[in-house]
C-alpha cells in the first residue's frame, strides 16, 4: 500500500485561497507599473498557502512554470491572487494561480493580469519529502485542470530527461559546460 493511498484525499475547495494586495509607488518599476516580481511574491506567497493547507504542513517551492503576464499592473490596483491545488503526487502538488486587478476605487470587474503554475514539495522537520494527500477534483474545471495539471508534470520529466542526457552525452564526448 501506497503512502498516498493510506492519507484520505481532500477536496479542491479545501485549500483554495485569494490573498489580495494594494499596489503600492513602493511596489513600481522603472516605467511606473508593478515591477514583474512583486506580483511573482504574491503567487509564491498564495501558492504556499495553499500547499500548506493541502498537505498539512510544510511545502517548498520547487518550480515555477508559465508565468505569464498578460496586462500591467498600476499603482492603486487591488490585486486578488486565487490559488488552488490541481494535481498531487507522492509527495509534490500543482497549485495553480490566477492573478486579478481592479481599480481600488472603483467599482468594475476585476481583469486577469496573469497566471501561473507553480510545484511544491511537502517537506518534513528535517527537509526531506513527506507524503500529501491526494487531491479530489470537485467541479467539471477542477477535473479539466487535474488532466492539465498531468500534462504538464508529464512535459515537465520529459524535459528534464532530455536535459540530463544531452548534459551525460556532451561530458562523455568530452565537452566540458
Amino acid at each position: 500500500m501506497t503512502d498516498q493511498a493510506i492519507l484520505r484525499g481532500k477536496p479542491t475547495s479545501a485549500s483554495r485561497t485569494t490573498l489580495s494586495h494594494i499596489m503600492t509607488h513602493n511596489d513600481t518599476n522603472l516605467l511606473g507599473t508593478v515591477h514583474g516580481g512583486v506580483i511573482m511574491k504574491l503567487v509564491d506567497d498564495a501558492a504556499g498557502a495553499v500547499a500548506g493547507r493541502h498537505s498539512g504542513g510544510p511545502a517548498v517551492t520547487a518550480s515555477m512554470d508559465e508565468m505569464v503576464f498578460l496586462e500591467p499592473v498600476r499603482v492603486g490596483d487591488l490585486v486578488h491572487v486565487k490559488a488552488q491545488v490541481n494535481w498531487t503526487g507522492r509527495s509534490s502538488m500543482e497549485v495553480g494561480v490566477r492573478v486579478l486587478a481592479e481599480r481600488w476605487n472603483e467599482s468594475t470587474p476585476a481583469t486577469q493580469v496573469g497566471s501561473a503554475y507553480l510545484v511544491f514539495a511537502a517537506v518534513d522537520a528535517d527537509g526531506k519529502p513527506r507524503p500529501v494527500p491526494p487531491v479530489i477534483p470537485e467541479t467539471e474545471r477542477d477535473k479539466r485542470r487535474y488532466q492539465e495539471a498531468q500534462i504538464r508534470r508529464t512535459h515537465r520529466l520529459a524535459r528534464r530527461r532530455a536535459i540530463k542526457e544531452l548534459r551525460e552525452k556532451r561530458a562523455a564526448e568530452g565537452l566540458d559546460d
